[in-house]
């Protein structure tokens, strides 16, 4: 009987860990900002993710404004848009490096297969220079770098 209760425990930890952690991840700071409100108007910028770039590469934004994100997949591969610091991006490369197959979806970013869509709506609440990169191992090192200059 006690290894019933045992399974049923792990069971039910299971079914909310998830929840949890969305809980969690939804009070996250972010360093380039916040997540964007959607009953606020919003200036869109389309960016193409093709083989080992993104058009534009960089961006221009004021402080406090609120940018929708298109994103769309023109390449033949999988590409990624994550929006943080060179830092930040560096560390979570070296991650992807054992975790290829990792998919982000995340309020500051997302991984696209080919010739799919996503967007992204985001704040920009903080004054500087952030990046937007693939981490899939190789892309960023091919160059899948952009910038998101916050004035």
């Amino acid at each position: 009987m006690t290894k019933m209760i045992e399974l049923a425990l792990a069971l039910a930890t299971l079914s909310i860990a998830p929840a949890l952690a969305h809980e969690n991840h939804a009070h996250a700071t972010f360093s380039a900002g916040e997540p964007g409100n959607p009953g606020k108007p919003a200036r869109t910028i389309e960016v193409l993710l093709n083989e080992m770039d993104y058009a534009p590469a960089r961006i221009d934004v004021r402080r406090g404004e609120q940018i929708r994100f298109v994103l769309r997949n023109v390449g033949k591969e999988d590409h990624e848009f994550l929006l943080a610091t060179p830092k930040e991006n560096l560390a979570h490369a070296e991650v992807m490096k054992k975790h290829p197959h990792m998919e982000h979806d995340d309020p500051n970013g997302v991984r696209l297969a080919p010739n799919k869509t996503a967007e992204i709506l985001w704040k920009f609440t903080k004054a500087g220079t952030f990046e937007f990169s693939c981490l899939i191992p190789g892309h960023r090192d091919y160059g899948m770098v952009g910038h998101v200059t916050v004035k």
